[in-house]
């Protein structure tokens, strides 16, 4: 995975960053999270993304519980450093409805 520079990141008042997840080979966006430092450092660290949920006030490991992991291959900040996306590898169906995206129509 290439670098992120974490420090450059700004975290909004709440100290969370939107992160975007695309498909590696489709392109195809898949879903829209939120990002705490910790989430970041650890989605960094294990190559699977992670978010903070913030109905749960806590972190949360994409695909923890289903298996439908995004796993990481390359993460960029936005002009204003203040949203990221991640270009990600889906093992199984993005959304939680079963759809691959979260943005497919119903």
């Amino acid at each position: 995975m290439r670098s992120l520079d974490i420090e450059s990141v700004r975290f909004d008042e709440t100290g969370l960053v939107p992160l975007i997840c695309q498909d590696q080979n489709s392109r195809q966006v898949l879903m829209l999270g939120y990002a705490n430092l910790e989430a970041l450092e650890k989605t960094i660290e294990s190559g699977d993304v992670h978010f903070y949920s913030r109905s749960r006030a806590e972190l949360w490991h994409k695909g923890a519980t289903s298996g439908n992991y995004l796993r990481v291959s390359e993460i960029s900040m936005d002009c204003d450093s203040d949203a990221l996306l991640a270009i990600v590898i889906p093992v199984g169906p993005a959304c939680h409805t079963g759809a691959t995206s979260c943005f497919e129509e119903g």
